[in-house]
């Protein structure tokens, strides 16, 4: 929880995170804005709850027309609150510093000052005396939903203040009625505490230092639990961006999976998955003639669309691999519609490509060619590197045989290859034709002994 403090508590904003720390963690700032919203709404609603059931009870203790005057008074602080609902936002604020000084500032008012209206001929000092300091109590509960935890001292330290101003200007008004104070002084003149506690221009400060004191304590309490909460906020926001990043590797619905168990990688194992590589076809050209800001726009855009049609389709980014990417489905864990899944991605690729072309020509741009090839078969997964450096990896013959298969569709002048081994896991050949694929038959791969049967794709 974030918002304006007294400057002479803390001279920047009373949130745990710097600015620095706010920009580089967006979800921090994004919870921040939330976490405060809720606080003042939740603030807002208990205010108004707790000073209904404060009207009603005066309505029945003051027992006349003068209550309206208290009336009054609960409307104006209903006002403020919707006032601090409606400025509050995260970061220092001094409009919302204002309106917490005011609430504290119409409280004391409301304590200190006879009601006017009321037909009791009370002193200032007696009104003083008996103005039940409990009531701001209200506006610190109030203020620990809303506020952060520095902001429980900016309170402490503004009620203190106006209660001691408030004490001073009792003191100097006139007292009670002469004689009646006299009769008292007299009657109990023997009896020095008893006195100071009955007589009605008597302010016992040692009382007046227990209420802050206790208010104090109560305040500093609060604030601790605050403390504790925007920790716990902290942590949130930083575990969020760690889902976030692993949600750039891995398909949205494995997110959760993947978060909510302890090592999930860690294990070696061997499974059936489905590989997929894409490439731009004749980037190193296209690169010689380009500037390097132009060759980093290329691949970022080409990136951006490849990724979005994997995670559409419930893929796993494996790596990109300088102006290609490596992809897989079924991992880390299978299911049965990942051949289905992967052809899916091609042609979502595939259509992707082509409508970025077409913006490109508009802007007198040269076309981009993908190539794809896309295999089923057994792979190890697992962690590989040293204990300073870990690398998820996918290994196996059935990824050296996609790599030659997307290779392959420069001499058979497709966009995209695809094996019969996921053709048949995806449907069989009725689903391959729906989608557009042909049969090709069986191609000899470099590096293997045996052939292995394709599907094309020119489009």
């Amino acid at each position: 929880m974030v918002d304006a403090v007294l400057p002479k508590v803390s001279e920047r904003s009373d949130k745990e995170a710097s600015p620095d720390e706010l920009a580089s963690n967006q979800f921090l700032e994004e919870a921040l804005k939330e976490n405060k919203r809720e606080g003042l709404v939740l603030a807002v609603k208990a205010r108004t709850i707790a000073l209904s059931v404060v009207g009603v009870f005066l309505f029945f203790m003051v027992g006349d027309w003068s209550f309206l005057y208290y009336e009054a008074l609960i409307g104006a602080f209903m006002l403020n609150g919707y006032a601090q609902l409606k400025l509050g936002r995260v970061g220092r604020s001094r409009i919302e510093l204002l309106l917490l000084a005011l609430d504290l500032a119409l409280m004391t008012v409301t304590l200190v000052v006879p009601n006017p209206f009321s037909h009791q001929d009370w002193t200032v000092a007696l009104q003083y005396r008996i103005s039940n300091f409990s009531y701001f109590y209200i506006l610190l509960a109030g203020a620990a939903l809303a506020y952060s935890w520095k902001t429980m001292f900016a309170v402490t330290w503004y009620t203190a203040l106006l209660w001691a101003i408030a004490y001073y200007w009792a003191i100097q008004q006139p007292g009670f009625d002469t004689y009646i104070s006299e009769q008292i002084s007299e009657l109990l003149g023997h009896k020095p505490e008893i006195l100071e506690l009955l007589h009605p221009d008597s302010n016992l400060l040692h009382m007046r230092f227990e209420e802050i004191l206790i208010f104090a304590i109560v305040a500093g309490i609060l604030a601790l639990n605050s403390w504790r909460s925007n920790r716990l906020l902290m942590r949130q926001a930083e575990a969020a961006r760690e889902r976030a990043n692993l949600a750039r590797y891995f398909a949205p619905s494995m997110v959760e999976h993947l978060a909510g168990r302890d090592h999930p990688l860690r294990d070696v194992r061997s499974q059936s998955v489905v590989v997929m590589f894409v490439d731009i076809v004749g980037f190193t050209k296209m690169a010689e003639t380009a500037s390097p800001n132009e060759t980093v726009m290329l691949l970022r855009e080409f990136h951006n669309l490849m990724e979005k049609a994997v995670f559409d389709n419930n893929g796993t980014l494996d790596k990109f691999l300088g102006d290609g990417l490596m992809v897989t489905f079924g991992t880390p864990i299978p299911s049965k519609d990942d051949a289905k899944n992967a052809i899916n991605c091609v042609l979502q690729m595939q259509t992707d490509v082509k409508s970025w072309n077409e913006k490109r020509k508009s802007h007198g741009l040269p076309e981009v060619k993908a190539s794809i090839g896309v295999h089923a078969g057994e792979v190890v997964l697992g962690d590989i590197g040293s204990e300073r450096r870990l690398e998820f990896a996918v290994l196996g013959d059935a990824v050296n045989v996609c790599s030659r298969l997307e290779a392959l569709t420069r001499e058979l002048a497709v966009k995209a290859v695809v094996s019969s081994a996921v053709v048949e896991q995806a449907g069989g050949s009725d689903f391959a034709v729906e989608k557009g694929f042909a049969h090709h038959g069986p191609v000899e791969l470099r590096g293997r002994n045996e052939a292995v049967d394709i599907w094309t794709r020119r489009d």
